[in-house]
C-alpha cells in the first residue's frame, strides 16, 4: 500500500483537539493519510482514534504503552509509516493546533526542490500568537543556541512542524536518536543537514494551544541545553 503523504500527529491527552485538527488537514490535504500516534492518553484519545478511523479509512491509529517523550513517538511513528505506507512524504505536526494545516499545500510546493522543508516562525511573515514575553524568549534562545552550537543557518530548530522526503528521513533515522524532548527536533534537522539534505523554511504563524496544558517543562528545557553540545561533540 502506497501512499503519497503521510502526516503523523503524536497525541498525548488530545481528545478535544483531534476531531478539530482532522478536518482541517483533509481540506488543505485530501490524499493524505494520518497516522495518530498515542501514548495511552488517560483522558481517552486513543480510543476516540479509533472511532474515528472506523470512520475514515484516511485514518490510522499507532498505541505506544508508555509516555517516553515526543521524540520517541515520532521515531515510532516514522519507522511504522514508513514501513506500512511507504510513502513519498511524511509531515510531523502537532495534534493542538498549534500547527496551521493550511500551510501544507505551500509546503508541498516547496519541496518540489527540497528534501525537508521546515515551518518556521522567525522568517519573514512568520510569527507566534498567544504567548508571553517568557515563552517567547526561551524559544528565540533555543533556536540561537543550537545554531551557533551546530553551525546550522536555520532560523526555527526547535519548531515541529516540518514535511520530509521519505528517503532523507530513512537516512537520518539510521542515525542513533537519542534525544526523547524537543531536542529532538533539533537532532533530526542536524542530521538531515549533514546528509546533504536540501533544507528550505517556510513561514508559519505558531498559535499557542488554547486547550489543556503546553508539554513544555524545565526539564525538556534543560535537556536540550546539554544534549545539543551533544550533538557537536559526537560528530
Amino acid at each position: 500500500m502506497a501512499e503519497k503523504i503521510v502526516i503523523c500527529l503524536p497525541t498525548y491527552n488530545e481528545r478535544e483537539t483531534l476531531p478539530l485538527i482532522l478536518p482541517r488537514i483533509f481540506a488543505a490535504v485530501p490524499e493524505a493519510q494520518v497516522l495518530v500516534i498515542d501514548d495511552k492518553s488517560p483522558d481517552g484519545t486513543g480510543t476516540l482514534a479509533e472511532e474515528l478511523a472506523a470512520q475514515d479509512q484516511r485514518v490510522s491509529v499507532l498505541h505506544r504503552e508508555t509516555k517516553e517523550g515526543l521524540g520517541l513517538a515520532y521515531r515510532d511513528g516514522f519507522r511504522f509509516a514508513l514501513e506500512k505506507f511507504s510513502p513519498e512524504f511524511i509531515v510531523q505536526m502537532d495534534t493542538d493546533l498549534s500547527h496551521p494545516p493550511e500551510t501544507l499545500p505551500e509546503m508541498l510546493a516547496m519541496i518540489e526542490d527540497a528534501d525537508l522543508v521546515l515551518g518556521s516562525r522567525y522568517v519573514n511573515g512568520g510569527g507566534v500568537k498567544n504567548w508571553g514575553m517568557h515563552r517567547k524568549l526561551l524559544s528565540r534562545f533555543g533556536s540561537l543556541y543550537a545554531r551557533i552550537w551546530l553551525g546550522l543557518p536555520y532560523h526555527d530548530l526547535t519548531g515541529g512542524f516540518k514535511l520530509w522526503r521519505s528517503d532523507l528521513l530513512q537516512k537520518v533515522l539510521a542515525n542513533p536518536v537519542f534525544a526523547g524532548g524537543y531536542a529532538f527536533q533539533v537532532e533530526m534537522t542536524f542530521h538531515a543537514h549533514r546528509l546533504g539534505g536540501r533544507i528550505r523554511e517556510v513561514p508559519i504563524m505558531f498559535a499557542d494551544r488554547e486547550d489543556g496544558h503546553s508539554k513544555m517543562s524545565l526539564a525538556i528545557a534543560l535537556e536540550a541545553l546539554w544534549k545539543v553540545p551533544m550533538l557537536r561533540w559526537k560528530t
